[in-house]
């Protein structure tokens, strides 16, 4: 009998007669208060066989109380002519009795399985409804611990604080480039000292918008990666 055993369950009894004679059949049990069985005797036609339905009344299950619940059946040829049933059993001698003992067990189902049983009621109407154009994406990893976390959070305040400091550089490296200009543009058009100046502050400005882009790039990768 596999639980809960919260309400009524049912186990079925499956009796065959391999001989060429009737076969009267009783089924019996120890614990007759906790079972119902139908039909619980009757008669099996030569090669046939009938199904016996058991079934258990709810309880309370304990796990570490062994069953000590057993069924015996019953079987013996049936008379020629039978009227009463239970005058063949009174009357049986007990060497014409045959009988098949079983011993009762008690399953909870596994945790596991229904963990199984809920994933699965549980994916199938994604899988039904939810169609894309392409592969479906990898799940990205959420197995960070606490320590790794702290650590990526704490590079991205890094990285919010450099890039503010390198925009307050740039902005004075432009206001230095205007005041450059303006003195190459007072002083001559050849001289060399206007051409100096003009050429450092050309040159400086391409490496530091180089500089802010690999921070940026740093920046939406770890923010990516949270």
């Amino acid at each position: 009998f596999s639980g809960p055993f919260t309400d009524v369950v049912t186990t079925n009894l499956k009796l065959r007669n391999p001989s060429d004679r009737k076969v009267c059949f009783k089924v019996k049990t120890t614990a007759p208060r906790r079972y119902c069985v139908r039909p619980n005797s009757g008669i099996i036609d030569p090669g046939s066989s009938v199904v016996v339905s058991v079934m258990l009344q709810p309880f309370d299950y304990d796990p570490n109380e062994k069953s000590k619940h057993k069924f015996m059946v019953q079987t013996i040829y049936a008379p020629p002519n039978i009227s009463d049933m239970e005058a063949v059993w009174k009357e049986a001698k007990p060497d014409e009795l045959m009988d098949s003992k079983l011993r009762c067990v008690f399953e909870m189902p596994n945790e596991n399985d229904k963990l199984n049983d809920i994933d699965a009621s549980k994916s199938a109407p994604v899988l039904n409804t939810s169609k894309q154009d392409g592969p479906m994406p990898k799940p990205h990893s959420v197995s960070l611990n606490d320590t790794e976390t702290r650590k990526l959070v704490e590079e991205c305040k890094r990285l919010q604080a450099e890039v503010m400091k390198l925009s307050d550089e740039n902005r004075l490296l432009r206001d230095e480039g205007l005041r450059l200009r303006k003195v190459a543009h007072s002083e001559k058009s050849g001289s060399p000292t206007a051409l100096a100046l003009r050429d450092n502050g050309s040159n400086s400005l391409p490496s530091l918008l180089v500089v802010i882009a690999a921070i940026f790039i740093g920046f939406f990768l770890g923010k990516f990666i949270l």
